[in-house]
């Protein structure tokens, strides 16, 4: 007459099959768990900024190709337009440039730039590795400026302009994609490496013709 226990359909209130209580009560709270919540995605080609770290390491100089060609064959270059950046104007790229390059004839070139890398570390407050900054551009002289030239570029600094005109982008709301560059600017800085590269040849061949008219002086 009555249909048995094993003949009756039991549903939840979301209309799904599911036990049903003893008093005869569906239990409304929905059988199946709730989703963990997933965590955002992010995509592995967008770097991280870290607080106290570099943004890349001291040997990745390929990131930058363009800028580990003119470090490795004329430093001053890269050291110019670091020390401008870093000195927040005071230290012109030309001046800066022209110095580093008459102090590495004597080989105490490095003694110059690794005081520009603390300065650069006390304002981003990064951490002093691999080691003491005098030592890592003793040993490491070129693979430190491109290191350096790859975090200014990181913190949205155009590193061929200069600082004033880093500032005067600021203040109009111009911001540089970090490490991304158009076609136009990197034939406009590898102009500018040109020029520099050339201004440095007659610098050279200035200095060699002095010291040429100088021991034909001394001879006589």
């Amino acid at each position: 007459m009555y249909p048995s226990q094993n003949d009756i359909h039991t549903y939840t209130t979301d209309g799904h099959p599911g036990p049903v209580p003893v008093s005869g009560i569906p239990n409304p709270s929905p059988t199946q768990p709730y989703p963990h919540p997933q965590a955002p995605y992010i995509s592995s080609g967008v770097r991280v900024r870290v607080p106290g770290k570099w943004s890349t390491g001291l040997c990745h100089c390929c990131d930058d190709v363009a800028n580990c060609f003119v470090t490795c064959f004329c430093p001053c270059i890269t050291f110019g337009q670091i020390a401008e950046i870093v000195s927040k104007g005071s230290s012109p790229c030309a001046a800066s440039g022209a110095l580093y390059g008459l102090l590495a004839m004597t080989g105490f070139a490095c003694l110059y730039s690794c005081s520009f890398r603390s300065t650069m570390r006390a304002q981003y407050d990064l951490a002093e590795s691999p080691c003491v900054d005098c030592l890592v551009h003793f040993f490491c002289e070129a693979c430190a400026l491109c290191q350096e030239y790859r975090e200014l570029q990181e913190r949205g600094f155009d590193m061929g302009i200069g600082w004033e005109a880093n500032m005067e982008r600021q203040k109009r709301g111009i911001t540089v994609a970090p490490m991304v560059a158009s076609s136009h600017d990197k034939m406009k800085s590898n102009a500018h490496a040109c020029m520099w590269n050339f201004g440095l040849l007659l610098l050279l061949l200035l200095l060699d013709r002095s010291c040429a008219t100088a021991s034909v002086i001394s001879l006589v």
